[in-house]
């Protein structure tokens, strides 16, 4: 019993930061990518020092397990910097605390560092996966620290039966802590892009105001050139200025309005498996309900490319979402396909879908503004995708068969790891 109520309170210290973080991360909407991980790196460490402060050891080595939770974490978000720290905090307290020696503890940790790196970054490798041989390692380590070094009083079995309950909260927690951050990660990004889209209307309303706004003085200088009298020099010289006033004012508006709607992006160093990755997995519940496979071509080696990870991200989720609304019902799998290929100078994203395809007219007007053959659509998600992709200097292309396919290239030139 004050092993399970150690474990219990300690679990209540770890996931206290946790949840604030994706409070705030919820909270703040327009929270660039940057800030966010510096919040989560904040939340790792403040559940690592309440833990340390007021968690429950009581020379216990069990309740203790749940410490390492943080640790799995930071190797699940490909923090090794972080990891590595919380590794050396972990050691010295465990030697501070326990009976362990620091050769054994350097072992451990070491072991999930070489594992746990190796294993995420291999591009086809689950959380799951990851979280499996954490529980793995641990459990192997934790057994030698049972029957080995600490040679308790108890019997064999009642080792045994606290070792697999400890075993049994550690998973559950550790995956209980990856659910939320996930789920709490996924409502947050599928918020934002919400937001992107409401935008898009929003802009296509502004578009009808300004429409409206520039009719009036065009309106008013149709009226004096309708009145005006070439002849009657008087009205010219009072009408004139007039006019000149109301076409002045309209180019004002137009100004204002061009400033408005102008995308800008903001480049940083940016993991191009991790942006897939993410995009993929923010996507992930529309795939499942529409019954969509995904299916990766994707090299093993590492891609660093100057990106702006949110606008990038906008662009794959949209062509996501493209792809799942033109599958085609007939078809009993149906696929979408993403495929990199990197070059010397640039790298090539190919998403290719086994959808309803698009017939040539479609496909010539696919990037044009205002186009869409969807009964809800605004014609804005592939033009402004296009722009964004311009924007980095890239191109963006479609290519489709009707009832075939339809395959989105996305070029971008390509910045080599410093």
């Amino acid at each position: 019993m004050q092993i399970l109520e150690g474990i219990l309170l300690n679990s209540i210290y770890l996931l206290f930061p946790l949840l604030v973080y994706l409070l705030v991360t919820l909270c703040a909407t327009k929270l660039d990518k940057k800030y966010k991980s510096l919040s989560l790196e904040i939340a790792l460490f403040s559940s690592l020092y309440l833990l340390f402060k007021y968690g429950r050891n009581s020379s216990l080595i069990y309740p203790m397990i749940i410490y390492n939770v943080l640790l799995l974490l930071a190797y699940l978000k490909k923090k090794n910097l972080t990891a590595i720290l919380i590794s050396l905090f972990l050691v010295v307290y465990y030697k501070n605390t326990t009976t362990i020696s620091y050769f054994i503890l350097i072992i451990e940790y070491t072991m999930y560092f070489l594992i746990c790196n190796y294993i995420t970054h291999r591009r086809k490798a689950s959380k799951i996966a990851i979280l499996t041989t954490f529980v793995i390692i641990k459990s192997f380590t934790l057994s030698l620290q049972t029957f080995l070094i600490f040679n308790n009083q108890n019997d064999i079995i009642d080792n045994f039966i606290d070792l697999f309950m400890t075993m049994t909260i550690f998973t559950f927690i550790a995956y209980l802590c990856l659910y939320i951050i996930k789920k709490g990660e996924d409502i947050i990004d599928l918020n934002n892009i919400t937001n992107e889209l409401e935008k898009e209307k929003s802009l296509r309303e502004s578009l009808f105001k300004i429409t409206h706004e520039i009719k009036n003085p065009i309106a008013v200088c149709k009226g004096y050139l309708d009145m005006i009298d070439y002849s009657d020099r008087d009205k010219i010289e009072r009408y004139v200025p007039i006019i000149k006033d109301q076409i002045d004012r309209t180019l004002i508006l137009m100004d204002d309005f061009l400033d408005y709607t102008k995308v800008k992006i903001n480049r940083e160093n940016v993991d191009l498996y991790m942006l897939l990755e993410d995009s993929c997995d923010v996507s992930e519940p529309l795939f499942k309900k529409a019954g969509v496979k995904l299916e990766f071509d994707i090299p093993d080696d590492e891609i660093y490319m100057d990106l702006d990870y949110n606008r990038m991200k906008q662009v794959l989720v949209n062509i996501f979402k493209n792809s799942i609304e033109a599958k085609d019902k007939k078809k009993k799998y149906k696929y979408i396909n993403i495929e990199v290929i990197k070059g010397k100078t640039n790298v090539v994203i190919k998403i290719k879908d086994n959808g309803i395809g698009m017939d040539k007219k479609t496909l010539s007007k696919v990037s044009e503004m205002f186009y869409t053959t969807k009964e809800k659509g605004t014609g804005l998600g592939v033009a402004l995708s296009k722009e964004i992709i311009e924007l980095h200097d890239g191109t963006m292309k479609y290519s489709s068969v009707n009832k075939k396919y339809t395959q989105v290239t996305i070029k971008l030139p390509y910045k080599k790891e410093k």
